[in-house]
């Protein structure tokens, strides 16, 4: 069964742009209605399960963890460009952050210097931290090797994925390539060896999904 826009509608687009278009609407208004603790205070019980899975998960694996990528092409805006307008992002711009995923709640500096993260692994709501950048993090990179040679992908930033107990739950490697028109994005991720697949899989459509849409930010800043 299929449904067609035949008429009506004056501007460019399709039936599912338009849904998108007013579902991201909306879920900026829920968030800036409910602000940062309202949101914490709504997902407390979701976010307590969820880093129980993922502590026993890490605890379980006993260290160990399985690893995968998603690889994303872009023209138009080099590596430089974007890493530029990340950097301004993660430095105080959590609105231009969360927005990038439907299921980002929180992304906001911590102490110590790490970076809190309220989102989605998976199927389950977590609340972890990102630190550690190119010590440990990129030692496990280099050991797994995903690391990617230096001439092509002189970009990268590693980290490990923690909760506020210190458990490790996780180490993220992103590395960025310019082309001749644009650039290349290897983004790895890697979780508890003893998480199902689908947790993988989900995140790996999640960096997707985020980077994709940061991409087209840092474009528009750009223009």
């Amino acid at each position: 069964m299929t449904v067609t826009l035949k008429a009506g509608p004056t501007g460019a687009g399709s039936i599912d742009d338009f849904e998108l278009f007013y579902a991201r609407r909306a879920l900026d208004r829920f968030r800036t209605r409910l602000g940062r603790q309202g949101l914490l205070d709504l997902l407390a019980a979701d976010i307590e399960e969820g880093n129980t899975f993922l502590r026993d998960s890490a605890v379980a694996s006993d260290g160990s963890f399985t690893a995968g990528t998603t690889v994303l092409a872009t023209r138009g805006l080099t590596s430089g460009e974007f890493l530029a307008w990340m950097d301004k992002a993660f430095s105080g711009d959590e609105k231009a952050l969360l927005a990038a995923h439907p299921e980002h709640y929180v992304m906001a500096p911590g102490a110590d210097g790490a970076f809190n993260v309220v989102e989605n692994i998976g199927p389950h709501v977590c609340s972890f931290y990102m630190g550690g950048w190119g010590t440990d993090a990129l030692a496990w990179a280099a050991d797994a090797d995903e690391l990617l040679p230096e001439t092509e992908f002189p970009h990268k930033m590693s980290s490990n994925l923690f909760l506020a107990d210190g458990t490790v739950i996780g180490r993220a490697l992103t590395q960025f390539g310019d082309t001749a028109d644009g650039f290349t994005a290897h983004l790895t991720i890697s979780v508890p060896t003893t998480c199902p697949g689908d947790v993988l899989e989900h995140h790996l459509r999640h960096y997707a999904v985020e980077f994709r849409n940061w991409i087209v930010a840092a474009a528009a800043a750009r223009a």
